[in-house]
């Protein structure tokens, strides 16, 4: 049994009483706690009980049912269109189902315990995935069939499983092979039982079927009082920006001596498979340093633990990771020369600044994202202006909750056991749109978008810089366009966050820093209109090269975005761009590791264990064990 399924559900909230606002806002962390529809609408049918297994030849007849309820099943939905034709921008309030123009909707008749007959409607929400569904009844005629409400967001434990109406509930249809999933009856109701359960993650069917439930996440103290203020204090975001700028801007710096060492540095050989080096500085070239507050258990002989400045290293156990760092004063000067005025000079403190790369080999891993049980948010961001704003909507989708779908701000229980590591995602929707410029003044505000398991939530905006991940699993990170939206029913998951840190030279292909890096307001970077840009930060980029594809995270223990242009067309990226800032709880990165047959967690920055719960003594690791409040991408090892 894997330390995961091990593991109760535990999600304490902190009482108000035993908040300290100044101490929760300086220190790095507070203490670990302990523990109407689119699409296509089929005419109602009547089905056929089915009993379970279901051969896959046939669907079963009703046996003593009522002759009417012996039609033929439901016929097979129409496949989707070629392009997806993105939703009208909205004029009144809507739901979340209103962006999901590709949804194919089946509806049917079923018999209820009390003779009635109930319309029930099965949307699978983006069909060319087949990962989430929404089980709707009728309105007031759900009690009839024995449940709690009215609307169930559904998840197959496969993706692209089918789902098909039947008189008891759902078949699920698996490349063929067919099994009856009751979820209602005369004398039970699983769907009931599994919707009143106070997991993320409800089980049906032996597990081959979820009931996603809305859940509370897990925050720490310190993102307690943040959300409180913002949200409930006036004027409350200006004193968040106060301590951020004011007393934390170099809390979390870290930095390191550097010794020259020819004789050790030859010993140090680059480990098969690794992705290509970065181009460094001479006076880097063959030096060592300690790495301050790394978690992550490297392979190096070295006896005193020393690392090779820029030079990979592998991870215990987990072939395909890979861990280096430098500080970008140790860049080669030529990528200096070539940036020339599209970054802005470093300053003493960031250009000594310890920064932590972990590369992972996409050739054996997949990656996936996931929201947070509460950010990001989908109602509009306080910055954007009343120029753009339609204060008729609530959100700049047209709605500001994503109900009748169900944010669990965890990974599925069946997966959970193969997640080789987790890192955080991008701002809240506090930060997410823009204030200045271009793109404050387009798009309403230009909101940040995402899509998870196909479902788009919020909006993707043109001019964002985007983690896509695409239906056959193939990883990027690009710049939106308009002329993408038309391949929407294409993409498993995205995540937008701001502008481009580097993308590509539109003649060679080669990363070169985004238009808006020195710009604060118009890049939306956060930092003070004290220019002060200077925080803990983190990023994503991509390298593509002889060596494979890598998806590579960068934390910056105390940078400007220059700095992170710096080291990441040091490392021959083609695009990179920002992830989130400020706090460990916002730059957090940890790799599940093997020893001694069990899997342990091993944070990238030591700080970052306090994040995560404890229960009798052992660590419960954040979005695996138990609901988070924060969006998170989480890496498995590919099935080969």
């Amino acid at each position: 049994m894997s330390f995961v399924q091990r593991l109760p559900l535990i999600a304490p909230v902190p009482s108000l009483a035993r908040l300290a606002l100044t101490t929760c806002l300086l220190l790095p962390a507070c203490s670990r706690p302990t523990l109407g529809t689119a699409g296509q609408d089929g005419e109602a049918a009547e089905l056929p009980a089915l009993s379970s297994p279901v051969p896959a030849a046939a669907p079963s007849t009703a046996g003593d049912a009522d002759e009417k309820l012996a039609a033929p099943p439901i016929p097979e939905p129409e496949p989707p269109p070629p392009d997806f034709v993105p939703a009208p921008l909205a004029t009144a309030p809507r739901s979340v189902l209103a962006l999901q123009t590709a949804a194919v909707t089946r509806t049917a008749v079923v018999p209820a315990a009390d003779g009635h007959r109930v319309r029930v409607s099965l949307i699978d929400l983006a069909p060319r995935l087949g990962a989430w569904h929404l089980l709707r009844i009728e309105d007031g005629t759900h009690a009839a069939l024995g449940l709690p409400r009215a609307e169930f967001h559904l998840q197959p434990r496969d993706r692209g499983t089918r789902l098909e109406l039947s008189q008891e509930g759902v078949v699920l249809d698996a490349d063929g092979r067919r099994t009856a999933c009751a979820l209602w009856g005369a004398d039970s109701s699983p769907l009931a039982a599994a919707a009143e359960d106070e997991s993320a993650y409800s089980r049906l069917c032996n597990g081959a079927l979820y009931v996603r439930n809305t859940v509370s996440g897990h925050r720490t103290s310190k993102e307690w009082v943040t959300d409180f203020l913002r949200d409930r204090v006036p004027a409350g975001d200006q004193v968040v920006n106060f301590v951020k700028e004011e007393l934390m801007q170099d809390a979390f710096l870290r930095t390191a001596e550097v010794e020259r060492d020819a004789e050790a540095a030859a010993e140090h050989d680059r480990p098969p498979g690794a992705p290509a080096p970065p181009r460094l500085a001479p006076e880097a070239q063959a030096s060592l340093f300690v790495p301050t507050d790394l978690g992550l258990k490297v392979k190096s002989d070295d006896a005193e633990g020393r690392l090779l400045v820029g030079r990979w290293y592998g991870i215990e156990e987990e072939p395909g990771i890979y861990v280096g760092g430098l500080s970008p004063s140790h860049v080669s000067r030529d990528v200096v020369r070539e940036q020339g005025a599209a970054v802005s000079p470093l300053d003493e403190v960031e250009a000594k600044a310890l920064t932590y790369l972990v590369a992972f080999d996409l050739d054996r891993f997949d990656l996936d994202f996931a929201l947070g049980t509460d950010h990001p948010r989908v109602d509009w961001s306080e910055r954007a202006q009343p120029g753009v704003r339609d204060d008729r909507l609530p959100g700049p989708d047209g709605f500001d909750t994503v109900a009748p779908l169900a944010r669990t701000g965890r990974v599925a229980p069946h997966r959970a056991a193969g997640v080789i590591a987790t890192f955080i995602g991008g701002f809240k929707r506090s930060h997410g749109a823009f204030k200045t410029g271009r793109l404050a003044q387009i798009h309403r505000g230009s909101h940040y978008g995402f899509v998870e398991e196909g479902v788009i939530l919020s909006s993707l905006q043109p001019g964002l810089a985007t983690v896509l991940v695409w239906r056959d699993g193939r990883v990027e990170l690009a710049t939106w366009s308009e002329e993408d939206d038309h391949r929407l029913g294409e993409v498993r998951h995205a995540r937008q966050n701001g502008v481009p840190i580097l993308e590509p030279d539109p003649d060679t292909g080669a990363g070169r820093p985004g238009a808006l890096v020195t710009k604060w307001g118009e890049g939306n970077w956060s930092g003070s209109q004290e220019r002060k840009f200077r925080t803990l930060r983190a990023g994503l980029c991509l390298q593509d090269g002889a060596a494979g594809r890598f998806l590579v995270y960068g934390y910056f223990s105390s940078v400007t975005t220059s700095a992170m242009a710096r080291v990441f067309q040091a490392y021959g990226c083609s695009y990179a761009m920002l992830l989130d800032m400020n706090a460990l709880e916002h730059t957090y990165l940890a790799v599940y590791q093997k020893a001694n047959g069990e899997r342990e967690v091993h944070h990238l920055d030591r700080g970052m264990s306090v994040l995560d719960l404890t229960y009798q003594g052992a660590v419960v690791p954040r979005f695996l064990a138990y609901p988070d409040n924060r969006d998170f991408f989480y890496i498995s090892r590919r099935k080969r």
